[in-house]
């Protein structure tokens, strides 16, 4: 592969102008498409043959006029102290303000008279259906429920709107720029160079708007989420700016020990290039993994950044030598006096900063591996109370319409109002219907945990009229809704275990009356898709561990290193997902990232962290462990080895990792809670990673082991493919010795890229 890869940066080096005007073509004609045939991006979550999506394909299927998963409004109106909503004045504005709202896809109109009042008469709040999802919602559906408190707020009233129907789709902007601006101030350090450092933030942002402009086309003939294109961003820009890091610092040394440009291009990506493909292969596999799930959306969102991965490196291997063949000899141009920029792989001798941390792991191997062990292990013991669900609006940003709406709702209905449990029963195969109706409506009336009422849809028995019309409705539609308030929110858990009561409860339906009861509605639907993920999470945890073990067993021809990097891994999803129970679930320092309301873990975090770091430890584990066991093979102790490959490594796995907790870490600021959790999942991940792992835990371990460490059967040795990392094909065909560069350092090239 590096001889392949070798040809392929002097021919885009000598081809500059072609492989520049493919690629910003490519970027035009994508460019194009996101602004002529985009559609609207989703954010409906649906796992098939789950409890409540079932119930909701019951009612679409048995009354298709209607909407049980259409978006929902919540108006809240609430009258200055020592006043009341029923008052002439106020229920005009707010019969006003309500009317303005109606339109097609309104599944019915409200008015004044449909307000729940709360005990004081000074809140009242309404709730409004559509027909259709939020993304489907017309320009006039959302102008006017936007502008529909006007009316209600000019006569004094406080007005504001919850629920999904004026969901805005969350954007990157300033974390973008946050990222991007700790990107460019490591470049700096890194490279000293404005030239130099401002290459991988070019080749990056050109991968990340061809990766984010696909996609953005894309929605125009499938649905995708509304996170998708922002993970795509996160990754696109942290892999491009790392992968890019790499072989530039590569061609540096290059040039640095004389080699022409052309060639120093060539050999850069060769060599680095060859850790940069395994590597992006590792991070586009494990994304792409996320399919085996078998749940659209994680599918969508892990083929569609594993896409934009797929595209960085492709960049990083063409567009990067071709950048160094416009930059000539100018390469160094805008030198910063200030800023000594070192060649991390200076053979000369002197004591860098990562030689002396690892002279003082290997030198204190057995203290420093318990120790990295031990508070890998402290930080992680949160994740044993780890509870998973959808996110509310009780977690939106403090001040914003949904959560004053969601607070007010608490504050004077209880929390479990904001999400009303849905009990639909299926009396098309029961002898006697409305027995079947009150028979469950009494087994969830015997629940006493957490139920704050339960309304039934039979009305008072003394209105033969309604009674009859109740009657006829069941015979015609063959199911009937009960309403269960839980007194807990949405997404607590226990709100989550009345979900699982209420099912238990009514099991025996079925067998006494002949009815089939299902639980449903948003709150159940995040219950079961929840639970879905968590019975999917051990399944794909062992579909990447085997992944991990077989691929770095045949490039690093060991059976202990892989293994100690497998759980190298699980060691930082471990602590990744401890400090996210820590910080979102139990509100430790969460004011420091703008987390007001501790609540629990986004569902889906627990698979997307394991996937994304997955591919991202890979990296690291390449880029620093083939750099020592490059020195072992060529004659160094075991010991030894593991001080050189560290020297010669860390600097720029340290620029790499600092750049990839300032992407993840600027996502983390921002407001929408599902990306902010994502961010800061990623950002500790790498951090203990890059940090407590890859240069703590794992140098000191392999000191432990010594030569062993890089024992492997030899049956097995000959029974696996080389995958040459580290550029052994390159040198049969240039035909070098071991003092081409003046040493046996440079006999081979060296497969960290730095």
């Amino acid at each position: 592969m590096a001889w392949y890869l070798y040809r392929l940066g002097r021919w885009s080096f000598r081809h500059r102008w072609t492989v520049l005007s493919f690629w910003i073509g490519l970027l035009l004609l994508v460019g194009v498409g996101a602004g002529t045939l985009s559609g609207k991006t989703s954010d409906e979550f649906s796992v098939p043959g789950i409890e409540s999506s079932q119930a909701f394909d019951l009612i679409k299927e048995r009354t298709p006029d209607a909407a049980p998963d259409g978006a929902q409004a919540q108006i809240v109106f609430q009258a200055p102290k020592g006043q009341q909503l029923s008052a002439p004045t106020y229920q005009t504005a707010i019969d006003e303000s309500l009317g303005s709202i109606d339109s097609k896809n309104v599944v019915a109109p409200v008015d004044a008279a449909s307000l729940t009042l709360s005990k004081d008469g000074r809140t009242g709040f309404t709730s409004v259906a559509y027909a259709k999802q939020s993304v489907e919602l017309t320009d006039a559906d959302r102008s006017a429920l936007e502008k529909a408190p006007d009316a209600a707020e000019d006569a004094g009233l406080t007005v504001a709107i919850g629920g999904d129907a004026l969901q805005e789709v969350p954007h990157g902007g300033a974390a973008e720029a946050i990222g991007i601006g700790i990107a460019v101030i490591v470049l700096l350090i890194t490279f000293g160079s404005l030239l130099v450092a401002g290459m991988p933030l070019l080749t990056a942002i050109i991968g990340v708007g061809i990766g984010v402009a696909s996609i953005t086309t894309l929605t125009g003939f499938v649905d995708l989420g509304s996170t998708t294109p922002i993970l795509a961003t996160m990754l696109g820009l942290a892999v491009g700016i790392d992968y890019a890091l790499f072989i530039v610092s590569r061609y540096r040394h290059e040039i640095h020990v004389g080699r022409d440009r052309e060639e120093a291009a060539g050999r850069a990506v060769g060599t680095a290039g060859s850790a940069v493909v395994f590597a992006g292969l590792t991070v586009i596999i494990a994304l792409a993994g996320l399919s085996v799930v078998n749940i659209s959306f994680l599918t969508e969102m892990g083929l569609a950044a594993a896409g934009t991965v797929a595209v960085a490196v492709l960049i990083a291997l063409t567009l990067l030598p071709a950048l160094f063949g416009f930059a000539g000899s100018k390469i160094g141009w805008g030198k910063l006096p200030f800023i000594a920029a070192r060649d991390p792989e200076d053979q000369s001798g002197r004591r860098t900063n990562g030689r002396r941390w690892a002279d003082f792991v290997t030198k204190n191997k057995l203290v420093t591996f318990v120790g990295g062990l031990v508070v890998a292990g402290v930080i992680a013991i949160p994740v044993a109370s780890m509870q998973l669900a959808l996110p509310d609006n009780g977690t939106a940003a403090e001040g914003s319409g949904p959560r004053v709406a969601y607070d007010l709702i608490s504050d004077n209905f209880g929390a479990g109002t904001n999400g009303p449990l849905l009990v639909v029963v299926d009396t098309k195969g029961a002898d006697d219907p409305a027995a079947a109706v009150e028979e469950t409506v009494t087994r969830v009336e015997g629940i006493k945990k957490d139920v704050a009422a339960v309304v039934s849809p039979a009305p008072d028995p003394a209105d033969a009229a309604a009674t009859q019309t109740y009657l006829d409705g069941l015979t015609s539609s063959g199911y009937a809704i009960v309403n269960v308030i839980p007194k807990s929110g949405p997404s607590d858990a226990d709100t989550q275990q009345l979900v699982d009561d209420i099912r238990s409860s009514v099991s025996g339906v079925e067998s006494s009356t002949g009815a089939r009861v299902l639980v449903t509605g948003q709150t159940a639907l995040g219950v079961d898709i929840s639970e879905s993920l968590a019975k999917a999470f051990p399944k794909y945890l062992l579909v990447v561990v085997g992944l991990a073990f077989v691929l770095l067993t045949v490039v690093f021809r060991s059976v202990l290193v892989p293994l100690k990097a497998v759980l190298g891994f699980l060691l930082s999803v471990g602590v990744s997902l401890g400090a996210t129970v820590a910080v979102f679930q139990w509100g430790w320092l969460a004011s420091l990232i703008g987390v007001d309301t501790s609540g629990p873990v986004l569902f889906m975090l627990p698979l997307l962290l394991t996937g994304i770091l997955f591919g991202l430890a890979m990296d690291y584990e390449v880029f620093l462990v083939s750099r020592m066991r490059e020195e072992y093979v060529h004659g160094s102790p075991a010991g030894e080895s593991v001080v050189l490959g560290f020297q010669y490594g860390a600097r720029v796995v340290t620029a790499a990792a600092a750049i990839m907790i300032g992407v993840f870490g600027g996502f983390a600021l921002g407001d929408d809670i599902i990306i902010k959790s994502i961010g800061f999942g990623l950002a500790v991940g790498v951090l203990a990673d890059a940090f407590l792992v890859r240069m703590t835990i794992v140098p000191a371990f392999m000191a432990l082991m010594g030569d062993r460490m890089w024992w492997m059967p030899k049956w097995l040795d000959r029974a696996l493919p080389n995958l040459d990392i580290e550029g052994e094909s390159l040198e049969r065909h240039l035909g070098e010795g071991a003092d081409a560069e003046g040493g046996k350092h440079a006999a081979k090239p060296h497969a960290h890229a730095g």
